[in-house]
């Protein structure tokens, strides 16, 4: 449902009398949350009323040639490591990017959704309920499509057979669980899916496209409904989807929490309580043809007790679902957003949190050994290796922040993802720094930390570091963004995104924080969404930043 008849029902609808004691501002910002965008944001979102359109839409070339990066990781291993002639860029020539373009998400507030490049063209979405197909040396806009609901991931392209004349398509999931395959010439709707009914599921990850499959992952909100004592807490479980990518068609459902939730309790005003739940999936899949296996992280549990599977790394058999293994990080996590308010309900667990979701994509390395290791973060700092070829059995398990975990979450958090290179994997350890470590052993080489707040910079480093032969680039909760050298983490560049642009589609915009998707490089330029509004106390923006050397 459009955030605008949302709050007509809420304003002067069937929903007035649940509302009574909200103001006006504030019904708006709940029709916003419910559908995922801003109220308005439909006519002015629309490509058809941009200036700065495509004169020509030349053919699509196969976006498996030539300089791209596809999807959230670049690769099904997700090592956001960008090969030297994709990248078309060397540390030499980073000091020397300029700002090229700026794009302005209409009516948008958080420019959430990580760009994707593939075949000359730049493909992203915000959460003004539009993504949009633009020219990666321009900016020149050749296409939007209103899919309706806030897109925080990156899209995916590649080919589909079976859908009349579209050759490639563009793959994506949106706040409201759906999941979409457009003509990836053009924007035309090939298919829809919902993939879970529920109505808090979403999809906040990109899907990952592998042999013909697409693979889902899903998550929620409903660690935020417990603030509400009316609430039938707790119903949602994170899952991993696989479609058929030419159909769109389910193949199978893999649930984080395998028991269905059933009741356990009802409240002294007669709502029913329901458990288990939780296990939200907040990251992309990672594919691993060898062991015929995919890869992700687990969230917390929202019922007590916890599965084994939460807080967590899943491996799935990639063509049936069957569960193979899972290691648990952290256990008897329990955790509700919402229970911090004077209105929860007796869903609430205690103790509440400590909220140490697994949220970043794992990462799948091969050492010069020959061995394999499965590396992933954590929000208490840590970073751990598992064995993919022995069952997931632990490798190695370390603090990245210099100090001893402590088992709580606090400055050193590792959140939403790594990248990784021949010589080590680099995280962004929020209140810590861009940090390097040894992919075998997990041993920390440097850190990088940004300039002092004094210096009217700094910033915290949490958003998902990109690495190319002998740079890594890295966002920052204040706007800046970040080059520094894979070799010691000396800055190379920076650039502070936390200002107001002058776009090639008119569109007044302005940067923010750069939180969680990172900067991709293809092709000689490097790309950026500025602007995450998500996150408690991070600053908003709706800008699209496009950069290249002089």
């Amino acid at each position: 449902m459009t955030p605008e008849r949302i709050y007509d029902s809420l304003a002067t609808g069937s929903m007035q009398k649940y509302v009574e004691g909200l103001s006006d501002i504030q019904k708006r910002r709940v029709a916003e949350f419910m559908s995922g965008r801003p109220v308005g944001s439909a006519k002015v979102g629309d490509a058809k009323n941009m200036p700065n359109q495509c004169r020509n839409n030349a053919a699509l070339p196969n976006p498996a040639n030539g300089a791209a990066w596809n999807g959230w990781g670049v690769d099904i291993a997700n090592t956001r490591f960008q090969q030297a002639q994709a990248a078309g860029l060397t540390a030499a020539q980073v000091p020397r990017l300029k700002l090229k373009w700026a794009f302005g998400y209409p009516a948008g507030e958080s420019a959430n959704g990580q760009p994707t490049v593939a075949g000359g063209r730049v493909f992203a979405g915000g959460d003004n309920g539009f993504v949009y197909s633009l020219d990666a040396a321009t900016g020149c806009v050749y296409w939007s499509f209103e899919n309706g609901s806030i897109v925080r991931n990156a899209l995916t392209i590649g080919p589909i057979t079976g859908q009349g004349s579209a050759r490639y398509a563009a793959y994506f999931g949106d706040g409201q669980a759906n999941v979409f395959a457009l003509d990836a010439q053009n924007g035309r709707l090939l298919w829809k899916t919902k993939v879970d009914p529920h109505f808090v599921a979403r999809i906040t990850a990109g899907v990952k496209l592998y042999n013909g499959k697409l693979f889902v992952p899903v998550s929620s909100s409903e660690e935020f409904s417990s603030g509400h004592r009316d609430y039938p807490c707790c119903t949602s479980r994170g899952s991993v989807v696989a479609l058929d990518a030419n159909t769109g068609k389910q193949i199978w459902k893999t649930w984080v929490v395998p028991d269905e939730p059933k009741p356990y309790k009802t409240q002294s005003n007669g709502v029913i309580l329901y458990k288990p739940a939780g296990g939200a999936v907040w990251n992309s899949p990672t594919i691993d043809p060898v062991r015929n296996a995919g890869y992700f992280g687990t969230g917390d549990a929202t019922t007590a007790p916890s599965p084994r599977t939460t807080d967590g790394v899943m491996a799935v058999n990639i063509n049936t679902g069957e569960l193979l293994w899972s290691y648990q990080a952290h256990e008897n996590d329990v955790f509700m957003g919402g229970c911090t308010l004077p209105t929860r309900g007796d869903a609430c667990p205690s103790p509440n949190g400590p909220d140490l979701d697994i949220g970043n994509s794992p990462i799948l390395k091969t050492l010069p050994n020959g061995k394999r290791v499965l590396i992933t973060g954590t929000k208490t700092g840590e970073v751990f290796g598992l064995d993919p070829d022995n069952n997931g059995a632990l490798v190695f398990r370390v603090s990245a922040t210099g100090v001893p975990a402590t088992g709580a979450r606090g400055a050193g958090s590792i959140v939403w993802g790594g990248a990784v290179d021949d010589r080590h994997v680099y995280y962004g350890v929020s209140g810590i720094g861009l940090t390097a470590l040894r992919p075998a052993s997990g041993e920390r080489v440097w850190v990088f930390t940004p300039p002092a707040p004094a210096g009217g910079r700094g910033g915290l480093l949490g958003a998902a570091p990109t690495a190319i032969p002998g740079v890594v680039f890295e966002g920052a909760s204040n706007g800046m963004l970040y080059a520094v050298s894979a070799a010691d983490g000396k800055q190379l560049w920076e650039f502070n995104t936390a200002q107001e642009f002058e776009t090639v589609n008119k569109v007044p915009a302005h940067g923010g924080a750069i939180t969680s998707t990172g900067a991709v490089i293809a092709g000689g330029m490097g790309f950026v969404g500025s602007g995450y509004a998500i996150s408690n106390g991070a600053s908003g923006g709706n800008v699209l930043l496009a950069f290249g050397i002089d």
